[in-house]
């Protein structure tokens, strides 16, 4: 019987796949993007913390954010404290709103409601070129205890590329209180340095352009 032919240990193993080499061009377009990802996470950052801000004047307004009718109740005490008008963004029924005001002395001129929001950025972004025309620069911010620091991240960047400053007022929420995550806080922060730059809710635009193709996947 013939001795098999061994095989040479070179042909055993498997050849190595040289690294593919990055062209001169592509490494300066990496160093880019990663400065420019670096920058703004860094000017969100800043603009969330408010480090920019000037000196504020006294409050000039109360801006209350909808969701609880108990923020519109906090924010009616306060403006009868105060002398300060209201904007409720988002709120409660026409009806009960002014009964709730009314009931708390305060005329109608003095409150305006406002219901173009859907969520967080847009109770900021519906309103606040309307308060830079009216030269507001100071407003006391109201919500729920749970919502206060995603509704100040988003309203620091979003107001405070208006040049306008927020004083929170959190009313508490006891045990209706559910803690946001911070994906939810953080990508909310995002959306709304994205609006600054571009003019553009990205989840708005997103449903748009690509919710028309999802629902057609849906149905099939």
């Amino acid at each position: 019987m013939a001795p098999r032919a061994s095989v040479p240990p070179s042909s055993r193993r498997r050849r190595r796949r040289s690294p593919r080499r990055q062209s001169p061009q592509a490494r300066p377009r990496r160093r880019g993007r990663r400065a420019l990802i670096l920058l703004g996470a860094a000017g969100l950052v800043v603009l969330s913390r408010g480090l920019w801000q000037p000196p504020l004047p006294p409050p000039q307004l109360i801006l209350v954010l909808g969701g609880d009718v108990e923020r519109e109740r906090v924010a009616a005490e306060l403006a009868q404290r105060d002398g300060l008008p209201v904007l409720v963004s988002g709120g409660s029924n026409p009806e009960y709103a002014h009964w709730l005001f009314d009931h708390q002395g305060l005329d109608a001129g003095r409150v305006q409601l406002d219901y173009r929001a859907t969520d967080t950025l847009t109770n900021f972004t519906s309103v606040v070129d309307e308060l830079k025309r009216a030269k507001v620069r100071h407003v006391l911010l109201v919500t729920s205890s749970d919502h206060m620091q995603r509704a100040m991240l988003v309203g620091r960047v979003v107001a405070g590329s208006r040049g306008i400053g927020l004083t929170p007022v959190e009313v508490p929420c006891g045990e209706r209180c559910r803690p946001e995550g911070w994906r939810k806080v953080w990508g909310d922060g995002a959306r709304a340095a994205l609006w600054v730059l571009t003019g553009r809710d990205l989840r708005s635009w997103a449903v748009a352009r690509f919710g028309p193709l999802l629902e057609a996947a849906r149905g099939r």
